[in-house]
């Protein structure tokens, strides 16, 4: 179809997509940080000390950076749909199982399998968002689904403290894991691989999300049978797929910090009760949930109103790493606590202003081997979570409190300047007479 006959009503059956897809972050988050927010009764229950519960955090961490790859390329290869139903369940059960640990092996064993079954998750997500959203929703797209991660991510201390205290710790496993098995039936009933297959999309909504090539004809997927070959060779050889890994994993050491020792933090150096850190340590995530909102929104409008996508994702991403570092050191050094939870709050809604050019890159530079990328990326990023969690116990067992936020600090400005001197948004890891085109994706419905 051309141009000039462009439909003008258009479906929205996108936005039920990246709804469905913004619910799946949250229970992402929801399950992953449950264990910091129990970790306290867990630990007095089991004897474990700071150290032992850096190499319980840590387990899910590397599982989940060594998942990213292969989870990403079964996005590629076999489509969104069954992928993530998959996944989800299969995270979901280890969730559960999770409440039958005994002991320190049991739980690393098991928070390894649920690392590594959560892997897949947002490298599969982000193609499931390259197939169903246009170039200038992607910004948007990450930012909002992050922001519901975060969400999720917030409202768990105060749940998990609530069931904690009426149930015990064990049951906050059993009822978070049973929301991801009713997600994991509800998506596999309303989603479709691409827009093509979906009976509730009308051609204004297809011309919308495909765009037009420069004839002015509407871009269309040539081939979506053949199983995707993913040259990783090539991927691996560019260096600017390495400056995005290294830029990750510097942004990922300090959010982990938040996702996994923030509550022990909150009771045994800021000294809050229990039940008054359910509700404190929430604020830094609510601050960083709008965050990736409005790194999302500056992202894209920045995109649509200047069409260079190298600014858009760099002027966003720069300034939000440096002012998260600067933020954290007043957060670490000062004596009143309530002041540390306002820094903390500050770093993370800056921090989390760069999750959304971040999380566009892939999109932007790996065409149709986006989730791949994706993949990629996040290895790196989640082995600098993995690593975070061990150093931080291993000096605050020592009583070193206020040194792991200098050490954030510090690798937050080294990913602010391979941003601002390295990265290249405009440059494809893959070059491009290699692949099919930016719209033409390559998978098995």
């Amino acid at each position: 179809m051309k141009k000039d006959k462009l439909t003008l009503n258009k479906s929205k059956t996108r936005w039920l997509v990246l709804f469905m897809i913004c619910l799946m972050y949250l229970i992402t988050f929801m399950d992953r940080t449950n264990i910091s927010v129990v970790a306290p009764s867990m630990s007095k229950e089991f004897g474990f000390d700071q150290v032992t519960m850096g190499f319980i955090f840590s387990a899910f961490t590397w599982a989940y950076a060594l998942g990213q790859i292969p989870g990403g390329w079964l996005g590629d290869r076999f489509g969104p749909r069954s992928v993530l139903t998959m996944i989800v369940s299969f995270w979901s059960l280890m969730t559960i199982v999770t409440a039958q640990s005994v002991g320190y092996l049991s739980m690393v064993v098991v928070r390894f399998l649920f690392g590594f079954g959560e892997a897949g998750a947002f490298p599969t997500a982000t193609k499931a968002m390259k197939l169903w959203l246009s170039k200038s929703e992607r910004g948007f797209a990450q930012g909002i689904t992050h922001s519901f991660s975060r969400f999720g991510a917030a409202i768990v201390p105060p749940i998990a403290v609530s069931i904690t205290v009426a149930w015990g710790w064990r049951a906050v496993f059993y009822i978070f894991g049973a929301a991801g098995f009713i997600w994991a039936i509800l998506f596999y009933v309303v989603y479709r691989n691409i827009p093509e297959e979906h009976k509730w999309v009308n051609q204004g909504e297809l011309e919308h999300i495909r765009g037009f090539d420069k004839d002015g004809v509407i871009n269309t997927a040539t081939d979506f049978t053949n199983k995707l070959q993913v040259p990783w060779k090539t991927v691996f050889a560019s260096p600017n797929m390495w400056f995005i890994m290294i830029a990750y994993f510097c942004y990922n050491y300090a959010v982990y910090f938040f996702m996994t020792w923030l509550p022990t933090y909150l009771v045994d150096y800021r000294h809050f009760s229990l039940s008054k850190m359910g509700l404190i340590a929430s604020l830094p995530l609510f601050a960083g949930m709008i965050g990736d909102t409005v790194g999302g929104i500056l992202t894209d409008k920045i995109l649509e109103k200047t069409n260079n996508i190298k600014l858009a994702r760099k002027v966003v991403a720069i300034p939000g790493l440096l002012l998260a570092a600067i933020f954290l050191i007043p957060a670490s050094i000062t004596v009143n606590p309530y002041t540390a939870v306002y820094c903390l709050a500050a770093s993370m809604f800056f921090l989390e202003c760069v999750i959304a050019p971040s999380c566009a890159l892939p999109m932007d530079v790996g065409g149709p081997y986006s989730g791949t990328v994706y993949g990629v990326m996040s290895m790196a990023g989640n082995s600098g979570g993995a690593v975070s969690a061990i150093v931080f116990g291993a000096l605050t067992q020592h009583g070193y409190w206020t040194a792991p936020f200098t050490v954030e600090a510090v690798l937050l400005v080294i990913g602010a300047s391979i941003w601002l001197f390295l990265i290249q948004p405009d440059k494809p890891v893959v070059d491009k007479g290699m692949v099919l085109g930016d719209q033409s994706e390559t998978i098995v419905s």
